[in-house]
C-alpha cells in the first residue's frame, strides 16, 4: 500500500508575512518509480521537449542531490571520470559556477571554454567542433547567442547537449525556479505565475512548460515587448491540453492580482546596451514594489534570475522575506546536477519521491492557516 506522509511546518518570516512550508512526499522509493522515465542521453535544449513526467525526475534527483551533499554532507562522485564541455559565448556568473562546482562535486571534470578558445562556425565548423568534442567530453553545456548554434551541435554531436541560454529559451533557469517553488509551496499544480516585464528567453521556457505541471501563467509586457509568436501559439495548445489559465496583458497589476509568484527579469540583456534608454522609459511603471504584491495571492513570492536592477524590482521587495532570488540563484546548481545526472547515469533518488499536486484538504489547512495567521 501506498503511504504518504505530511510534515507542515508553520512560522512567521515577519509581522506582515506568513509562510507556511508543507514537506509532503510520496514514499514510493526505489528503481521502479522511474523504470517508465529514461532520459540517459537525452540532450536538453528546450523543455518543448519534455513532458511532466520527464520534467519530474530531474527536480526530484535534485532535490536529492541537495539534501544528500548539502544537508548531510556525503560524497557523491556519480560523474567520477566524466567531463563536461561548457562553451560560453556569453559572460556568467550563475551559469558557470553552478556547473563548474556542480560537475566537480560529483567528482567530474569541467572544462571552460572561452570565445578566445572556441568561436563556433568561425575557426571551425560547427559540425567538426560537434564531433571533436563528441570524442573528449561526455557532454556539452553551451551559452550562446542563436538557438540555432545549439541545434547545429545536437545535430552533428553524438554526446548530450544542454542549452545553457540562447536567445530564445533558457531551460536551466526555469529549473532552478521550479526547484525553488517546489522547496517553497510543497507542490506546483495550482500556483500562478505571473510575469512581469520583458517577452524574453526566461519566459518563453516557462511557457514550455508550466501547463504541464499545472501551473498557470500570466504575462504582463509593454506594447511592443511581447513573447515570441510562435512560442506563444504552442503555450495556449497546451495551456488547453492541461487546463491550465494563460493570460497576456500589459497591465502588471491585473497579472500581480491573486498570483502566487511574482517574476520580472532584467530588461536590457546582454548584447541590447545600444537600446537602454528606451527600454527603461517603455518599462517605466513595471517595476515590482510592496505595492504590486498588495493585489498578489497572500504567501506571494518573488523570483529574479539575476543580475538585478533597481529598476526592476525595489530593495524593499528584493530584501524581503518574500524574495526567493538567493535560494534561487544557490538551486542553479543543484539542478543542473541533477539533470547532468538524470542524462549521464541511472541513478535512483534516495529520498521520497517528490509531491506535485496538493490534495483539496492539504490546501484547505494552509489556507486556513494562512487566513488565520493573517488576522494576527
Amino acid at each position: 500500500m501506498l503511504q504518504k506522509f505530511c510534515t507542515p511546518v508553520f512560522f512567521l518570516c515577519s509581522s506582515n508575512f506568513p509562510t507556511v512550508s508543507c514537506a509532503f512526499y510520496d514514499y514510493r522509493v526505489g528503481k521502479a518509480a522511474l523504470d517508465s522515465v529514461n532520459l540517459e542521453g537525452r540532450s536538453f535544449l528546450t523543455l518543448k521537449d519534455f513532458n511532466a513526467e520527464e520534467i519530474k525526475p530531474i527536480l526530484w534527483v535534485s532535490a536529492d542531490l541537495k539534501h544528500r551533499i548539502k544537508h548531510r554532507g556525503e560524497y557523491v562522485p556519480l560523474l567520477q571520470g566524466k567531463s563536461i564541455a561548457m562553451i560560453f559565448e556569453k559572460r556568467s556568473t550563475r551559469t558557470r559556477m553552478a556547473t563548474e562546482t556542480g560537475f566537480s562535486l560529483l567528482g567530474g571534470h569541467p572544462c571552460f571554454l572561452t570565445p578566445q578558445d572556441i568561436h563556433l562556425g568561425v575557426n571551425e565548423s560547427t559540425t567538426d567542433t560537434a564531433r571533436v568534442l563528441s570524442g573528449l567530453a561526455d557532454v556539452v553545456l553551451a551559452r550562446v547567442y542563436s538557438h540555432s548554434s545549439l541545434e547545429h551541435l545536437d545535430i552533428d554531436a553524438s554526446i548530450p547537449v544542454i542549452n545553457g541560454l540562447s536567445d530564445l529559451y533558457h531551460p536551466i533557469q526555469v529549473l532552478a525556479d521550479l526547484s525553488t517553488l517546489q522547496e517553497h509551496y510543497g507542490s506546483l499544480k495550482g500556483l500562478t505565475l505571473a510575469w512581469i516585464g520583458d517577452g524574453n528567453n526566461v519566459l518563453h521556457s516557462f511557457m514550455m512548460s508550466l501547463a504541464k505541471l499545472g501551473v498557470n501563467l500570466k504575462v504582463a509586457t509593454p506594447k511592443g515587448y511581447e513573447p515570441d509568436a510562435n512560442v506563444t501559439q504552442e503555450a495556449q495548445l497546451l495551456s488547453k491540453q492541461f487546463g491550465t489559465k494563460l493570460q497576456f496583458l500589459m497591465d502588471p497589476m491585473e497579472a500581480a492580482r491573486h498570483s502566487s509568484v511574482l517574476v520580472t527579469d532584467t530588461w536590457v540583456s546582454m548584447g541590447q546596451e545600444e537600446e537602454k534608454k528606451k527600454r527603461l522609459k517603455d518599462f517605466h511603471g513595471y517595476q515590482i514594489t510592496m505595492q504590486t504584491g498588495s493585489v498578489a495571492a497572500p504567501d506571494w513570492t518573488f523570483l529574479h534570475c539575476l543580475p538585478r536592477k533597481a529598476e526592476e524590482v525595489d530593495d524593499e521587495v528584493f530584501y524581503s522575506p518574500r524574495s526567493l532570488v538567493f535560494t534561487e540563484a544557490e538551486n542553479h546548481k543543484w539542478t543542473i546536477m541533477g539533470l547532468m545526472v538524470c542524462i549521464l547515469t541511472d541513478y535512483t533518488p534516495q529520498i521520497p519521491k517528490l509531491k506535485f499536486k496538493k490534495n483539496m484538504w492539504e490546501k484547505d489547512i494552509k489556507n486556513r492557516i494562512l487566513s488565520s495567521v493573517c488576522h494576527l
